[in-house]
């Protein structure tokens, strides 16, 4: 896609935010501050996955008017978390975290709210329930912990294979689910078309005047432009220099490249498989909730495009640590459309347990997906201290894919210092979190071998067939 693409058209609304009362933090008072910036005021959105989509929707939507969003794939970026086929989402209550704080309740309140009412995202989201469920003392006790029942009567609680196949149509779950013990939360979770929310999203924007520069060396940035201790802009591969008031880096496990980050954005990647079904088995297959263990991994209904299941294995990440001779130790990440034989293992094993007759089906579709982890698992969306025309919006830490309504306005509310306080301490701009920062830490993560693994130590990768997975 290039400048000149047009997007089908969409129809706007506005996503609602909640109401805070607590002074937000003015950068407005800091002697380095920025020039204020007008509707007309250019502005630089670097990456075109899911939360430079989401900036430049709310920018748009705000009403500004000036917007240029530069990536060097097409979209959806195929290095993009967010261009997937699906992802889990939730209200919140049953998320993958333990510690659910203001910014995540806050995001993840609005994000569902728009997920449910916004027509640019409603149409994606299939409300199917999920089950989480684990199978070990030490994974039991940390269900315990995430899913935090409390007499809740949206969930089930289940511990016999009857129970869990009866999740779905009978053949389908026909495993004998070894030792799984789970809860069920019958709704306000489920899944949503990932790929084509984001582009729903993207065409949103345009619609409303952002203008999108990928698949191109023209998308491509090379540096970040610098200029009176300050950020003015970029450089593109084709050596344009793209000048802007603010500069937003939302390049996710990229970002790194483009600045110095003290360490606190660590690129790991995960594992997705697909399996293809029949026109019949799709049909019975359809609308089964999302089967989540979190010591094996998890898996959706079939899309209704091609028909595949997608599996994933659940573990902690993979690396690529590389050691520059200044001693600098950085994760890299790079694009494969294939997956490690040993994850490939950990999916047929999974499958094994749940839907035995699919466990040797072969795949249609492998791909790592990469992230980029905070050392503590808290986004980083914060004026740079240094240079306060740079907005980050960095940090998903593998979970940023369902804020895809509501990320936008919180980096958007960074740039106009509108962000409350007490949300800014917990998604600021802090390296003394990442001094001596341990690179195999699991960050609490579970799963699989329950350590980071590294692809330097990948001995063999699968072979599947694969595609071009833009849509535009």
């Amino acid at each position: 896609m290039n400048s000149k693409t047009n997007f089908l058209p969409a129809v706007s609304s506005k996503i609602g935010s909640l109401s805070i009362s607590l002074d937000p933090v003015n950068w407005l008072t800091n002697q380095n501050a920025p020039s204020p910036i007008s509707p007309s005021s250019p502005l630089l959105i670097i990456g075109a996955g899911t939360w430079g989509t989401s900036t430049a929707l709310h920018l748009a939507r705000r009403g500004y008017k000036n917007v240029t969003v530069l990536d060097p794939y097409p979209i959806p970026s195929s290095i993009s978390a967010g261009n997937d086929v699906n992802k889990i989402i939730s209200s919140g209550q049953y998320s993958n975290r333990h510690d659910e704080i203001e910014v995540n309740e806050m995001l993840g309140q609005e994000a569902f709210e728009a997920w449910n009412h916004d027509p640019i995202f409603k149409p994606f989201y299939h409300d199917t329930g999920l089950l989480m469920a684990a199978c070990s003392q030490e994974g039991l006790e940390r269900l315990d912990v995430r899913v935090r029942p409390g007499g809740d009567p949206n969930l089930i609680e289940m511990s016999t294979p009857d129970e869990f196949r009866g999740l779905a149509p009978k053949g389908v779950l026909r495993g004998d689910f070894p030792g799984w013990r789970g809860f069920f939360a019958k709704s306000g979770v489920g899944w949503a078309q990932a790929r084509d929310a984001l582009v729903a999203a993207a065409r949103e924007a345009q619609k409303l005047g952002v203008k999108f520069v990928a698949g191109t060396p023209r998308g491509k940035v090379v540096r970040l432009v610098f200029e009176g201790g300050d950020v003015r802009g970029a450089e593109t591969a084709d050596g344009k220099i793209w000048r802007a008031d603010r500069t937003f880096l939302c390049a996710g496990a990229n970002a790194d490249q483009l600045l110095d980050f003290k360490d606190q954005l660590r690129p790991t990647a995960w594992t997705i498989a697909h399996i293809r079904l029949n026109p019949d088995e799709r049909k019975l297959y359809k609308d089964i909730p999302v089967i989540f263990n979190i010591e094996r991994g998890f898996f959706f209904e079939p899309d209704a495009e091609k028909g595949e299941i997608k599996i994933c294995d659940e573990h902690p990440g993979y690396t690529n640590i590389e050691h520059s001779t200044d001693g600098k130790v950085r994760s890299v990440p790079f694009e494969k459309m294939q997956i490690p034989k040993e994850s490939e293992a950990r999916v047929r094993a999974l499958l094994s347990e749940t839907m035995p007759q699919l466990a040797n089906r072969p795949f249609s579709f492998a791909r790592i997906c990469w992230c980029a982890d905070t050392a503590n698992r808290e986004f980083l969306i914060d004026h740079h201290p240094n240079h306060p025309s740079l907005v980050l919006g960095c940090g998903a830490s593998g979970r940023g894919f369902k804020y895809l309504p509501s990320i936008g306005r919180l980096i958007v509310d960074t740039m106009e210092d509108k962000v409350p306080k007490n949300v800014h301490k917990i998604i600021k701009w802090d390296p003394d979190i990442a001094v001596n920062r341990n690179w195999r830490d699991t960050l609490g993560r579970f799963g699989g071998p329950n350590r980071v693994m590294d692809f330097h130590d990948v001995n063999e990768w699968t072979h599947v067939q694969e595609r071009n997975i833009s849509k535009l």
